[in-house]
């Protein structure tokens, strides 16, 4: 039996890693399927954990005859304290990734362990998440179900083996769909997964991640019903065109705290870890402060918050409360994730801007009543604009107000607010409270391959075999050569071998429809011409080719940009790159290896970067100013490492190989100061050191 299931399984893995519709489009299904189911289960484990932990039907009320809250008020102060200690030891004994808010596991998962996430964090992220938020700890459960749906998504490529890429295209959909699935808002996970974890558009990636938004949110309906997370008593519109000023104001308010709430959580997390109180206590005192600010500031600090959401989107809170609601649900979620609590940072940040822009609501309704909406439309607005500074997410922010809601029209108030309050935010501090902690880790690099487009050239890429036309060639002899030759564009030379222009495809068809096939490339012609110089990083080119929509760049001469040596094909040249990678990547592995016999006297040196940053923390290479005779060769950033240029930007983590000269070494030793490690010199012989570091 087992070796029929073995070849059934090696036989569905081969049919779906050499399928190109069928079997990306089952997976992405069976993924989204995931993803709904474990938005599902989500909802029911935290209303199981919040009937055990504050009673309504538990089992300790048919059990032991006890009725919640179990304790009097005293309850509220000692439940969350009691929760945070039990996740707090979850989390480090089965799984320490399952910690934190989840969105930047998913993402540290992509750049560093290839997509790969351990199945065990489902699970594990699950229970966690549901006693963390069922005991009264102040997070969301956006960020535990996109964990939970990113790692199902990991779970099934894995098993089906499936390369990098696919695995990550696999990740992302698993997060559309938890998104899609728990917020009933499909179009919105979309959003979240190009635009907060795979940062980046590519058509192939959109097609599955939406296929499993799709799929996700649909079983969730079947299962929950098809309601918007949150339940309007009325469609809020914009009342007069003067409000969009008092819009513009909210966006720089939302933009404000949306920087001070990125700060509270990380700072908080940081003076939890520089404690050095054993984790049991950290949870404890964490979770009794969370139960303080529950007990005597308000109850809606405990949990998700949407109740609290729902009563400032009715305009049924005073502004004072949501004014005190603003600061507290901050440094609650701070507290909670910063002791040890597992949850996400999404729900919470909607509760803080409906607070912000419901009081500024009352407050600017009381002014103005004639020509202002009622305060819920700001605390509408608020909501999307928070997140959107926060998450540095705008697109989100917009799109999942709209499904969340089922208000479109404060569409004009609410993407200007939006806009504002990312600029905002992103002016005052450059991370959004999922990049930062990817910064402190040293992962904050993109999933694409930029470095290698730095580092690649021009001329590796380059074809030097082309066809050129004369300005004198005719539009028939232009068309017979366009049949001939799979070519689409010609650099136009003239009789002296000077560029003097580029013809292509689409200027041949337009003047074929004229009827003239006596015409000539000269009449047609485009006179202005990108170009490109053979040194010149294929990264430079890549920009060219998007910005001017072309498909071919005349490569010409340094001295003169009229004489061309070869051209550069945008088709050719993404398949050059990847093929000049594996080489790219021997030559630097052979560089690693012989770096100390590069000359007699030469020294290596290796400096980590700390991850809470230093003075050449986030700088440009050309912006260091290292000691003289003295050169940074190589730098590694998570598995990879590449040789720097001037504008490489040093990040926090990243290891920094120097080369010195024997005479500088003390030098640049105290310059770096203590972390610096020093390979041996290299010998005499000009062989390789046998260290290296």
């Amino acid at each position: 039996m087992r070796k029929i299931m073995n070849s059934f399984t090696d036989a569905l893995r081969r049919r779906i890693q050499h399928s190109e519709t069928t079997g990306p489009l089952v997976t992405a299904v069976v993924v989204g399927l995931g993803a709904g189911m474990g938005a599902v289960v989500l909802r029911a484990l935290i209303a199981g954990a919040q009937r055990l932990f504050f009673g309504g039907g538990g089992f300790l009320t048919g059990y032991f005859g006890l009725e919640g809250p179990y304790l009097g008020r005293i309850h509220y102060l000692v439940v969350p304290a009691l929760g945070m200690v039990i996740v707090s030891w979850m989390v480090r004994r089965f799984a320490p990734e399952a910690g934190g808010h989840g969105i930047p596991e998913v993402q540290y998962a992509l750049r560093r362990n290839a997509g790969r996430i351990r199945p065990r964090v489902a699970l594990v992220k699950a229970v966690t998440s549901a006693i963390s938020i069922g005991s009264g700890g102040s997070v969301g459960r956006e960020g535990p179900i996109v964990q939970i749906g990113s790692a199902m998504g990991s779970a099934v490529g894995q098993f089906l083996g499936v390369g990098r890429e696919q695995l990550t295209i696999l990740v992302a959909a698993g997060a559309a769909g938890a998104i899609g699935g728990t917020f009933n808002a499909p179009v919105a996970g979309v959003m979240f997964a190009v635009e907060v974890i795979l940062t980046s558009f590519a058509a192939r990636s959109l097609g599955l991640v939406v296929i499993a938004a799709m799929t996700a949110t649909a079983f969730t309906q079947a299962a929950l019903g098809r309601q918007p997370a949150f339940e309007l008593t009325q469609t809020f519109v914009l009342v007069n065109e003067a409000e969009f000023a008092l819009y513009i104001l909210l966006g720089v308010i939302t933009g404000t705290l949306a920087t001070l709430y990125i700060q509270l959580v990380y700072g908080f997390e940081r003076i939890f870890d520089e404690w050095s109180a054993r984790p049991w206590l950290k949870a404890l005192t964490g979770g009794l402060v969370v139960g303080a600010m529950g007990l005597f500031g308000s109850e809606h600090l405990f949990g998700v918050g949407h109740e609290g959401v729902e009563l400032a989107l009715n305009g049924d809170l005073l502004l004072s409360t949501m004014v005190l609601l603003v600061f507290l649900k901050m440094v609650a979620t701070s507290v909670t994730l910063g002791a040890g609590g597992s949850g996400g940072v999404f729900a919470p940040a909607l509760f803080v801007g409906a607070m912000a822009g419901g009081a500024f609501g009352v407050a600017v309704h009381g002014l103005y009543p004639t020509w202002t909406a009622p305060p819920g439309a700001y605390a509408l607005v608020g909501m999307a604009a928070l997140f959107g500074g926060a998450a540095h997410a705008p697109v989100t922010a917009m799109v999942i107000l709209f499904e969340m809601t089922d208000n479109y029209e404060i569409v004009l108030p609410l993407m200007l607010t939006v806009v504002i309050s990312y600029l905002m935010a992103s002016r005052i501090f450059p991370d959004s409270i999922y990049s930062l902690k990817l910064r402190r880790r040293g992962a904050l690099q993109p999933l694409r391959e930029s470095s290698l487009l730095d580092v690649l050239m021009v001329n590796d890429a380059m074809s030097d075999a082309f066809d050129t036309v004369s300005p004198a060639t005719t539009i028939g002899e232009l068309s017979a050569l366009a049949r001939s030759k799979r070519t689409r564009s010609w650099p136009v030379v003239g009789a002296d071998g000077r560029l003097q222009g580029i013809v292509t495809e689409t200027d041949l068809l337009a003047r074929d429809a004229s009827g003239r096939s006596d015409a000539t490339v000269g009449e047609i012609m485009t006179p202005t011409v990108v170009t490109c110089r053979s040194r010149d990083p294929l990264s430079t080119a890549m920009r060219r080719f998007a910005e001017m929509d072309v498909q071919l760049i005349p490569v010409v001469d340094d001295a003169d940009p009229r004489i061309v040596h070869g051209v550069l094909r945008r088709s050719e040249m993404r398949w050059v790159a990847h093929t000049l990678a594996d080489e790219h990547r021997r030559l630097l592995d052979e560089r690693e290896e012989g770096l100390g016999g590069i000359a007699t006297g030469m020294v290596q040196v290796s400096f980590t970067v700390p991850p809470s940053g230093s003075d050449i923390a986030f700088r440009k290479l050309n912006e260091v100013g290292t000691p003289s005779d003295t050169l940074i060769v190589l730098v590694r950033r998570g598995g990879r490492s590449f040789v720097p240029v001037g504008r490489t930007r040093i990040e926090p983590g990243d290891e920094l190989l120097f080369l010195t000269t024997d005479e500088k070494e003390p030098e640049l030793r105290e310059w770096l100061g203590p972390d610096a490690i020093t390979g041996n010199p290299a010998p005499a012989d000009g062989t390789p050191s046998p260290r290296s570091h």
